[in-house]
């Protein structure tokens, strides 16, 4: 067996990711909890999506890049995404779960979950709002 790793940025013009993925890219150390607890966040919010019965919005390069943005700005703007993360959470867990036990038992979830899906819109959209703007060549600044 040929022990040459595997090289994920070669030629293909996938730039280190799967075609069709829309996470966040975890190369060059950038698999930081931050990464991928933003990621688990979509993927659960994909699921109330999924209930209420609606197709989840694209991820945007400007969601999908967040994790990495806030980590590069530091400071109190990754302290702010970084609880703004957990906030999120602690509203989703326990509401999918509700929506999967109706679900379950047969009824129709898609009030809930749509006013569940609202509500991550506009949290998430908040979060992404912490960014900090955009400095000369596409650059972000440091706050």
């Amino acid at each position: 067996m040929d022990a040459t790793p595997f090289d994920t940025t070669s030629a293909r013009g996938t730039g280190g990711r799967l075609p069709g993925s829309g996470r966040a890219q975890f190369g060059q150390g950038s698999a930081s909890a931050l990464s991928m607890r933003w990621s688990a966040l979509h993927d659960a919010a994909q699921a109330v999506a999924a209930l209420a019965d609606i197709e989840p919005e694209r991820m945007t390069a400007q969601v999908r890049n967040f994790p990495a943005v806030m980590r590069d700005a530091g400071g109190w703007r990754r302290e702010a995404a970084e609880q703004g993360i957990d906030d999120i959470s602690a509203m989703l867990e326990p509401g999918l779960a509700a929506l999967l036990a109706v679900h379950a038992r047969g009824a129709d979830t898609g009030a809930p979950a749509m006013a569940l899906w609202k509500e991550f819109l506009a949290a998430r959209d908040a979060l992404i709002a912490l960014a900090p703007p955009k400095g000369a060549h596409g650059m972000y600044r440091r706050a």
